[in-house]
């Protein structure tokens, strides 16, 4: 049921903003699920909120596993440029209830991210 709920709020985000695909944002979640076993596995086990750098270094660990040298050709095509895009898509989740946030996280977390072109 959380599925179809994630769906079609999916459906209403891409309603609103055509920038990035489908697969952008589904990835996004998985990055988030992958970052927070990650921080789980290194607290012994404590959940917590993960930051946006955190989320960041998710994002290119799992992409460089899925994607390997592929990643920025995969990253582009889901309209995907640069680390400011994935705050973008972040928040667009932030905005309709899809992801939480706390006071400190903004869009700036995102902005001093990696270089695509270095990273992958």
């Amino acid at each position: 049921m959380q599925e179809v709920n994630f769906d079609a709020t999916l459906e209403t985000i891409l309603a609103n903003d055509s920038r990035y695909s489908r697969d952008a944002y589904l990835f996004v979640r998985e990055a988030l699920d992958f970052t927070q076993k990650l921080i789980i596995k290194e607290n012994r086990g404590q959940v917590r909120h993960v930051s946006g750098q955190e989320l960041l270094g998710g994002i290119k660990q799992l992409a460089l596993q899925q994607f390997g040298p592929m990643t920025a050709m995969v990253f582009e095509e889901w309209g995907v440029k640069n680390c400011r895009d994935f705050g973008e898509i972040v928040f667009n989740m932030v905005e309709i209830g899809l992801l939480a946030k706390t006071d400190k996280d903004s869009r700036d977390d995102f902005q001093t991210g990696y270089d695509f072109d270095d990273a992958f």
